[in-house]
Parts: structure tokens; C-alpha cells; sequence
């Protein structure tokens, strides 16, 4: 008898649970990178908020880091929220087919093979950053919303309660939340008018969204307002220019992969008007980062819950155009998406070790994915090498060298040697000055010896470790003893 194919539900089911197979994989195969490490000290210091971040990132984390689990099982966590939003790609690809001559479950197929073969969001599915828990929200947001766009009589309190505790967790996780809650509003606003005003459990939505976000708040006015003064220096940039726009669109474009783009003619093919509306969750927040771009402040994955909502849309333009026999172009564009990712993976977890050789002393060439390779090594030599000094303090001269020795040297503590006020700086208190550190010095970001009257008496080179991936040198770090501190690591806030 022949085979029955598998439902299309049934396959995309399938599909997302590959990809977080394969995302677990890859992810137990390579190190932290900076901003996982740097996360994951969050849950690591439990605290009502943090100097670039909310805090949702860290208290997500804080029971896995508590129990002392290894990185690869911290890593399922972010792979199990990219599970969920991928299922809720899916669930509003069909919901958005309604009235449409594409199959609800042939929407959701694809809207699922747009997702999965996007590149930025598989980074965001082995390691977990602030950006991972607003996708997950921001598309739990879209559902929500659209669930209160039937006539205001008919909408259900509790529909409006867990609107309010979307939009707090939300603020809790990153501060561009702010542009799902004005998509949301707009939403809203655009389908009801402003007798939408009237509705009380509205303003209840409102006044619980506020609640939940007061930890950030609390923080900040205990801290002289730290974090919003450092988000809207941030944000500032340097000044509008049309080149990197022009970067940030192309970068775009390569993170998030063009199947994407299917969704320009799944928007005109939905019939739904919620699913036209759902637009604004796409339009919003990628306008305001795209201007952002222009001024040197905005980075690709800020905009992936922008291009998460774009996805059940490009599913049902894709399905139509399967439908309508376009199969060549999508089959060619969906396999160099795939090649890319493959590429993608495949470089993480091998380090994209060099072809040629270099000697343990020289610095091999230029390569980001290097960077996720060795420094849990690093940090172990670190630690003998202090130990056998006797020294109790590690030192680095910027913050994105600390994240990982901090967290792989742990209990030593580190120190961030720069005039730059950050989170390292409310972790531990400046160097004395007299004080003793064990330097690392690493070839990718290397810095000059801090010695001089701004810095310590004397350093003196106590070891190298060279990184190999596959025998191609990644890196090499060396290790000094710096003795007699006499300058400043940066102001206490």
C-alpha cells in the first residue's frame, strides 16, 4: 500500500522539534558567547533590575544556575522558548488563513519552514538573551490582541488581564517593549476609536502592566537612574547618516534570511483583518530601530520580534505560492537559506577554525566565531595561576572580556579595568589602589599593558594558552601578575 503523507500539522510539529534537537546539539558543542555569560551573572546576583537590562533575563535563569546545571542544560531553555514561539508562529499563520484560498494547515507548515530557516532566530534558540523572551512575548501579544479586536461588549475581563500581564513581562525583559505596547495600542485604537477609552478593564490592563514593571523602577531610582540614562545615551547614537541604514538593511536581510519577505504578499492575500492589523507589530518597532540604525544604535537581533510577527504572514504567501506551481523559487531560495544556516551552525560549534597554521604565540587572524571557543580554559588556568600567586582578584580592560571569566572563574572575582560606570562596577567594589590582580590579556581584543601611574607598577607574563579547534589555532590568551594598582577601574555609581 502506499504511504500516506504526514499532515501538514503534523509535520511542522515535527519540524520544530528537530530544530530543537539540533539546537541542543550545537549548543552543547562550544562555549558561552559574552552575552549569555553576561545573563546569566544576572541570575547569578538576583536583583530588581540591572544596568543595561531588565531583569526577566536573570530571574528566568536563576533556578537552572541555583542547581549548578551545565551550560548545555542552561541552554534548553532558550531552545524551549523558541519551541513556543514557533508554535505560535504556526498557530497565527492559521488563524490569519481564515477567509483565504491557502489552507490553514499548509500556512502553518510554512509559516513554520520561514521561522526555522531563519538564521538570527536559531542564535536566539542556543543562547539566551533579552531579545529570546520578547519574541516569545511580543508574538503572545499579537494573539492576545487579536482576541480583543472583536466588538468591546463581547471582549472578556479576563482577555484584558492577561493583556496587562503580557505587556509587564514584556517590560521586564527588554525596554524596546516599549514599541509592542504602542503596536498593541495602535491596534486597538485603530479597530475600536477612542471609545476604546471607556473600557475600564482596560485601564485595569494598564495599571497591572505598570505593576508588574516596578522592580525597574524600584532599581533605577535607587541607582540615580542608571539604566534609563544609559538607554537613552544609547539610543541617541552619533547622528543620522544614510550609510549605516543602508549596513543595518543588509544585515537584515542576511540575519533574518528572504523567505521573510513572503509576507509583503501573504498580507494582501489574508482576508482576516486582524491578521492586515498584525502588520503594525512588524512596522513599529522596525521603523523606530531602522532610524535608530542610522545613528550607529541599533543592533540585528533588536529587531527579531519584529520579523517573528512577519512570519505567519510570509507563511501564507508562501503556501499560495506553492499552491499556485512558483515551487522553483521558493525551493531555491528555502535551500540557500538552509545551506546559510547549516554554515551558520556548523561555524559556531567548529569555531571556523583557520586553514592556515600559526605558532602558539601568534595571534591566528580575525574570526567572531572564535569567540565562543576556550575561555572556560582560560578561566580554569586563570584560577590555578592566581591561586599559585596568590592572588584573589582577575582583572580584564573591558567588560566584554569579563562576562565569561567571571562566570567560568567564579568565585574570583573580576575587575574591569576602564573609566566605563557598567554592571561590573555595582558587582564589585574598584581596585585599591596597592591592590594585586592576575591579567588576561586575549589576541582578538588586546589591549596595552596597564602599567604606568594610571595603572600597576610592574606586569609580568606568567603563561599562554593557545585555543584549537579541529588542530586550527582560534586565539591565545596570556596571563600576567600585576602587582601595586594605582589608578581607577572605573567610578562607583
Amino acid at each position: 500500500m502506499p504511504a500516506h503523507p504526514l499532515p501538514a500539522q503534523r509535520l511542522a510539529q515535527i519540524l520544530l522539534g528537530l530544530g530543537f534537537v539540533l539546537h541542543a546539539a550545537v549548543g552543547a558543542l562550544h562555549g558561552l558567547s559574552v552575552d549569555e555569560a553576561h545573563y546569566l551573572l544576572y541570575a547569578l546576583h538576583p536583583a530588581l533590575s540591572y544596568f543595561d537590562h531588565p531583569p526577566m533575563v536573570g530571574w528566568v535563569q536563576w533556578p537552572l544556575v541555583a542547581l549548578d546545571l551545565p551550560v548545555a542544560v542552561l541552554r534548553l531553555l532558550p531552545g524551549l522558548i523558541w519551541l513556543a514561539s514557533g508554535w505560535l508562529v504556526q498557530q497565527l499563520a492559521q488563524q490569519f488563513s481564515q477567509g483565504s484560498e491557502v489552507p490553514a494547515d499548509q500556512a502553518g507548515l510554512a509559516a513554520v519552514g520561514v521561522f526555522l530557516l531563519a538564521p538570527l532566530f536559531n542564535v536566539l534558540a542556543i543562547g539566551l538573551l533579552p531579545d529570546s523572551l520578547l519574541l516569545l512575548l511580543s508574538l503572545a501579544l499579537l494573539r492576545q490582541t487579536l482576541r480583543l479586536l472583536q466588538p468591546l461588549p463581547q471582549t472578556r475581563p479576563s482577555d484584558w488581564l492577561l493583556l496587562g500581564l503580557l505587556l509587564g513581562l514584556a517590560g521586564l525583559s527588554k525596554y524596546t517593549a516599549i514599541l509592542a505596547a504602542l503596536a498593541v495600542a495602535l491596534c486597538l485604537l485603530l479597530t475600536h476609536g477612542w471609545r476604546l477609552l471607556r473600557q475600564p478593564w482596560l485601564w485595569v490592563a494598564t495599571l497591572l502592566a505598570l505593576l508588574l514593571v516596578t522592580p525597574v523602577l524600584v532599581w533605577n531610582a535607587q541607582h540615580q537612574w542608571l539604566s534609563f540614562a544609559y538607554q537613552a545615551q544609547h539610543g541617541a547614537g552619533d547622528g543620522w547618516q544614510l550609510r549605516p541604514l543602508l549596513v543595518f538593511a543588509l544585515l537584515q536581510l542576511l540575519a533574518y534570511g528572504p523567505l521573510l519577505l513572503w509576507a509583503a504578499p501573504g498580507w494582501r492575500q489574508a482576508r482576516h483583518g486582524a491578521a492586515r492589523l498584525s502588520l503594525l507589530f512588524f512596522a513599529v518597532p522596525f521603523a523606530v530601530l531602522a532610524w535608530l540604525s542610522a545613528g550607529g544604535s541599533s543592533l540585528p537581533h533588536w529587531t527579531a520580534p519584529a520579523w517573528a510577527a512577519l512570519a505567519p504572514l510570509a507563511g501564507i504567501g508562501l503556501a499560495r505560492a506553492f499552491r499556485q506551481g512558483r515551487r522553483w523559487l521558493m525551493v531555491t531560495t528555502a535551500s540557500l537559506q538552509a545551506v546559510a544556516l547549516a554554515l551558520l551552525l556548523a561555524a559556531m560549534a567548529t569555531g571556523l577554525q583557520p586553514w592556515a597554521e600559526h605558532s602558539a604565540d601568534e595571534a591566528p587572524p580575525a574570526n567572531p566565531f572564535a569567540d565562543l571557543h576556550g575561555w572556560d580554559l582560560a578561566a580554569e588556568r586563570a584560577r590555578a595561576l592566581a591561586q599559585a600567586q596568590g592572588l584573589d582578584t582577575l582583572a580584564v580592560q573591558h567588560w566584554t572580556l569579563a562576562s565569561r571569566l567571571a562566570w567560568y572563574g567564579r568565585p574570583l572575582l573580576v575587575q574591569v579595568l576602564d573609566h566605563r560606570v557598567d554592571q561590573f562596577d555595582l558587582w564589585a567594589a574598584p581596585l585599591a589602589a596597592g591592590g594585586n590582580a592576575l591579567l588576561l590579556d586575549w589576541s582578538l581584543m588586546p589591549f596595552a599593558l596597564p602599567v604606568g601611574p594610571e595603572g600597576f607598577a610592574d606586569c609580568r607574563l606568567l603563561d599562554n594558552l593557545p585555543i584549537r579547534r579541529l588542530g586550527g589555532l582560534l586565539s591565545v590568551f596570556h596571563f600576567y601578575e600585576c602587582r601595586d594598582w594605582q589608578g581607577t577601574s572605573g567610578e562607583q555609581a
